[in-house]
């Protein structure tokens, strides 16, 4: 029986990848798990596996080629009698629609239709499910409850008119915000979402583009390239972290001389013999005990909900640069670890990001993030807060420098710290006191001791 295995869904609700390289071709007998291909979606390269066992019948894409979800990708001959690899029991195979209506894929199932519900109001009985879209002249209880479901109707005469003829275009109040800021007009908008929902990616692909100047003889020659993968997804998150996120950026000079002193001491220990022990370990360390004093840089503004979220542990996030482009993969549970625990965790996710091998699941879910641009010779910066993330430390140069210590000008090892934060749930104050923590621990790290 010949089989078409499709793009799936490789996790973080992706549409789409790139087929970077083919390990098999047409003709070529595989088992089942055999890894076909490489794909690069938005955050990650993944290896994908065959569901079935059989002959590759053919290669339904070329490298380099991006596919939607779903698309697909080969086919493969198998026997009659061949079972599917991942099979839960709705009968369904990677790609395929099971009985209850989700998409398997590698990372299992969707949720199930209507099983997805917003959770009711602190004192009130929940909300009626939202109805599925009606035509303009609705009841005033459908209004309510589509409002209740965290979905706002659009009036007729108002954003969204300009859908399909009959039909009522919803929209999240953050898609209408980031419409507003974007300059997008909703009326414009074809809604993409399920039930006719407005989305943030409708809302982005609106944004006009301003003409191109007009050619002139160009010196020289040029090269253009896709924006797609990691690039893409990069470029999308930071716009819509910009326009989302009111930030505050705020500056400190650290003295680290003691801090460098002790890292020296350190490393000619026979525990820390086999661990590299940077810098940045002891930022890693000091942000997180920092965090425990301030716990609203480890928050998170939700919208939607009208909540602001604190997270009990810190996902520290570390932004890597790789040749595929920025990543911010995650040290799980930070504030739980010793700093040599650290310092090896640090370790193995560089390696495992510049080998291109860092999963979506290792880069979802961050708290906090560490940029250290001082690795390039750069003092300090500016960052971007990651989406989501109540704040992101850039970490600058450490360097000698000129520093006056007891009424002395002295030669001492300066570095300079950079805090963005998300002045919605970062006050000035806190997140004044966290940047003063941060740099008290690594001028004197005895302090730690005292916490």
């Amino acid at each position: 029986m010949l089989r078409e295995f499709a793009m799936p869904d490789v996790g973080e609700g992706l549409t789409e990848a790139e087929v970077v390289t083919w390990n098999v071709a047409a003709g070529d007998v595989v088992t089942v798990n055999q890894v076909l291909c490489e794909i690069e979606t938005a955050k990650a390269a993944v290896e994908l596996p065959s569901p079935y066992a059989g002959t590759v019948g053919k290669l339904l894409v070329e490298p380099g080629q991006v596919v939607a979800v779903g698309s697909p990708i080969i086919s493969i001959e198998t026997a009659e009698a061949a079972a599917p690899a991942v099979e839960e029991d709705t009968g369904a195979k990677i790609g395929e629609v099971g009985k209850d209506g989700r998409v398997a894929n590698l990372v299992g199932y969707g949720a199930r239709p209507g099983a997805v519900t917003r959770r009711p109001r602190r004192g009130t009985t929940p909300p009626p499910a939202p109805p599925t879209p009606a035509p303009v002249q609705q009841s005033h209880s459908a209004a309510t409850s589509r409002r209740e479901s965290g979905f706002t109707a659009i009036s007729p005469g108002g954003a969204g008119a300009g859908a399909a003829a009959g039909a009522v275009p919803l929209a999240k109040p953050p898609v209408r915000k980031l419409a507003r800021d974007l300059g997008v007009d909703l009326r414009s908008v074809t809604p993409s979402g399920p039930g006719g929902v407005i989305t943030r990616d409708d809302v982005q692909s609106h944004v006009v583009t301003p003409a191109a100047p007009a050619a002139v003889a160009a010196v020289g020659g040029v090269r253009r390239e896709p924006i797609r993968g990691i690039r893409k997804h990069t470029a999308a998150a930071m716009v819509s972290s910009a326009f989302t996120a009111p930030h505050v950026t705020e500056f400190l000079a650290v003295d680290v001389t003691a801090t460098m002193a002790l890292r020296d001491r350190l490393r000619a220990t026979r525990e820390y013999a086999e661990v590299k022990l940077t810098p940045l370990a002891f930022v890693a360390k000091a942000v997180c005990l920092a965090a425990r004093r301030t716990p609203e840089l480890n928050a998170r503004w939700d919208e939607a909900a009208g909540e602001i979220v604190y997270f009990d542990r810190m996902q520290l996030g570390i932004a890597a640069a790789t040749p595929r482009g920025l990543i911010v993969p995650n040290v799980r549970d930070a504030d739980t670890l010793t700093l040599r625990e650290l310092a090896a965790a640090l370790g193995e996710l560089t390696a495992t990001a510049r080998a291109g091998r860092t999963s979506p699941a290792d880069m979802a879910g961050g708290t906090f993030t560490i940029t250290n641009v001082g690795v390039f010779g750069v003092d300090t910066g500016t960052p971007i807060l990651n989406p989501g993330e109540a704040g992101i430390l850039a970490v600058g140069a450490i360097k000698p420098t000129p520093w006056v210590v007891d009424g002395e000008l002295a030669v001492r090892t300066v570095c300079q710290l950079a805090l963005s934060f998300d002045h919605r749930l970062v006050d000035g104050e806190q997140g004044s006191r966290f940047l003063a923590d941060v740099g008290a621990l690594l001028t004197d790290p005895g302090l730690a001791l005292t916490w």
